[in-house]
């Protein structure tokens, strides 16, 4: 058999500025949800209620972008995509000014809930309009750019947001973010292109039939317990650091900032080599996560110790996440839009369950080590889903 010596094709490398604007939205999002866990005993002591009741602010998101995600995706279908992003974006500029201006804790929580609303909706149209922009060959690397700017928001959004409310009280990072949504919303309705004329019009039927491959929700319960195994831990890490580490509050952003550099490069490096060995990338995504929260449960009284494993905490737990994303998109076929929706929904059904139990068992005889041994014992929960995908996979 002879062997063709014609060189292929060069691979066209360069993603388009879209994908990278997408990703600052994003940035803007992961902050505003994460930012909370550095600041818990600010604002806990600010409201006068507990720090589990203030993590509520966590669990009420997560559960906002649980019920929102798919439900906007649907409401939201024939609208424009760039409509979509630049309405959600201003509808999370409104509810961050709420928060920082409210001194009621069930309205706080109110306006959280809508900001997830809005912040499901964006991530979902996001990752479908880069997964286009960026085309077949480039779709998994395109969703890790998007989704790393959520990774990066741990790396720069989360650390400089603690360190800021130490200076100005916990409201001005929700005053920033208001400002920065309400300008992102101009450049992105700006530059997102246009939907093409052409095409089968979207339809609230052909992406639900998408859905009937058990496949589909295989991966929605992996992306489901690897949030859930890893926020756990993570929505609770200021008072772990300081109650068993010995670090003072000021050391806390730089601890965050561990996890955030590496949250971003497991997500850039999750959708890199998940787009040739997606299996290989989760199941040992999901083997370190496991080991990296136990030994974390184990050695957190150890300064050295918890910085490392905290930051291999962001790079194994976060690894996953493009790769399940491209793979529920890939066996929804038609239900991109909706496949999307559910995926974010699926990571933040875990983070609520997650920091909902984690907080029982931080007021536990386990104390502040609480969220970290349920986030492992999640986390042993995730090869199962894997388990089966993989059968399926090779039927």
């Amino acid at each position: 058999m002879a062997i063709s010596t014609v060189p292929a094709a060069p691979v066209k490398t360069r993603l388009p500025l879209v994908i990278y604007l997408l990703g600052a939205g994003t940035f803007l999002m992961g902050t505003t949800e994460f930012v909370v866990a550095g600041i818990l005993p600010e604002i806990a002591a600010d409201l006068g209620t507990s720090v589990a009741d203030a993590g509520l602010m966590i669990t009420v998101f997560a559960i906002g972008m649980i019920v929102g995600t798919p439900l906007m995706a649907i409401l939201t279908l024939k609208l424009p995509r760039r409509t979509t992003l630049g309405l959600t974006l201003l509808v999370f500029a409104a509810g961050h000014v709420l928060v920082a201006t409210s001194t009621s804790f069930t309205v706080i929580l109110g306006a959280r809930f809508i900001t997830a609303l809005a912040t499901g909706a964006f991530w979902a149209v996001a990752a479908v309009v880069a997964a286009k922009a960026a085309g077949p060959a480039a779709g998994s690397r395109a969703l890790g750019i998007v989704l790393g700017g959520g990774m990066l928001a741990n790396v720069l959004g989360v650390p400089l947001g603690t360190f800021a409310a130490q200076l100005t009280g916990w409201r001005g990072p929700f005053w920033a973010l208001a400002a920065l949504a309400v300008l992102g919303a101009v450049v992105v309705y700006r530059r997102v292109a246009p939907d093409p004329g052409t095409g089968p019009a979207p339809s609230v039927r052909a992406e639900l039939a998408s859905l009937r491959d058990g496949r589909v929700w295989l991966v929605l319960a992996g992306a489901a317990i690897v949030c859930g195994s890893s926020l756990a831990a993570y929505s609770f890490i200021a008072p772990l650091l300081t109650h068993n580490t010995g670090m003072a509050a000021s050391a806390i952003p730089l601890v965050l900032l561990c996890y955030g550099i590496g949250a971003i490069i497991g997500s850039y490096l999750g959708g890199l080599f998940g787009a040739h060995r997606p299996f290989t990338v989760l199941f040992t995504a999901a083997t370190m996560t496991f080991l990296v929260l136990g030994a974390l449960a184990l050695l957190s009284h150890e300064p050295v110790a918890t910085v490392v494993l905290v930051a291999l905490l962001g790079l194994f737990g976060m690894a996953t996440n493009p790769v399940l994303i491209g793979k529920a998109v890939a066996y929804a076929d038609r239900a991109t839009t909706l496949a999307s929706a559910l995926s974010t929904s699926a990571f933040n059904f875990g983070t609520a369950v997650g920091s909902w139990i984690a907080g029982f068992a931080l007021e536990s005889a386990l104390g502040v080590t609480g969220p970290v041994v349920v986030g492992t014992a999640i986390a042993a929960l995730y090869f199962v889903p894997l388990g089966l995908l993989l059968v399926r996979e090779r039927r």
